[in-house]
């Protein structure tokens, strides 16, 4: 049972991360009406929003996505620490 949400866990980390990064990529390549993109946005933009209350853009670099991936690698590696003891 702990390996099946051990594995879990590490999948959920591992999609939001490239859904991050894929994000990132996007937003200097696609229109923002692009469908693909739209999809990534719904996803991932209320939780970045609910980051750059506290974390504003530094002139017009956003690091909330980095962020973001930092708080996802963090929390899954303290969910894996926590189930492998």
């Amino acid at each position: 049972m702990i390996p099946t949400i051990i594995w879990v866990i590490n999948f959920v980390v591992q999609l939001i991360t490239l859904l991050i990064i894929i994000q990132v990529f996007l937003t200097y390549f696609l229109s923002p009406y692009h469908p693909i993109r739209q999809a990534i946005d719904r996803i991932l933009v209320p939780v970045l929003m609910k980051i750059r209350r506290y974390v504003p853009p530094l002139g017009v670099l956003d690091l909330s996505p980095l962020v973001l991936l930092i708080l996802v690698q963090l929390v899954g590696r303290i969910l894996f620490a926590i189930l492998n003891s």
